[in-house]
């Protein structure tokens, strides 16, 4: 399974994330989200994005630890899920293109935008990184 993760990048980017080697993936206060992280496997495949400014996927990361209690509430409805940096895709990949490509508009990122983590299926994992090699 593969997935794609959202984040500002003023308040965490692709950049100080490959600073930071790995990080936990917290502050998901969305069920769906939180669903997604907890069925996150180790080894899997993770698209960060960049949110609200840039709107393109930038990278690749991997899932290093699964889902655990998140550190940052006592909430034990909420998980995080441990990540690091794969590497940066040639060419981000944007929003925009995205929506204009036929076979990407099922992607959890066009159809439920709102959410913070979401599926990506094998056949948009290959399309988007084909998109990212032009």
């Amino acid at each position: 399974m593969h997935w794609l993760v959202k984040s500002e990048p003023f308040k965490y980017s692709w950049d100080q994330f490959v600073k930071d080697k790995s990080t936990f993936w917290d502050g998901v206060r969305n069920y769906g989200a939180r669903n997604n992280l907890r069925d996150m496997k180790k080894g899997d495949e993770v698209f960060f994005y960049h949110s609200n400014e840039g709107k393109e996927i930038v990278g690749i990361a991997k899932v290093i630890k699964e889902a655990y209690q998140d550190p940052t509430t006592t909430d034990p409805n909420w998980v995080v899920v441990d990540l690091k940096p794969v590497k940066k895709l040639k060419h981000p990949v944007s929003l925009e293109v995205i929506k204009m490509h036929s076979d990407l508009q099922n992607m959890d990122l066009v159809r439920l935008q709102r959410l913070s983590v979401g599926k990506v299926t094998d056949e948009e994992w290959e399309t988007i990184l084909a998109l990212a090699e032009h």
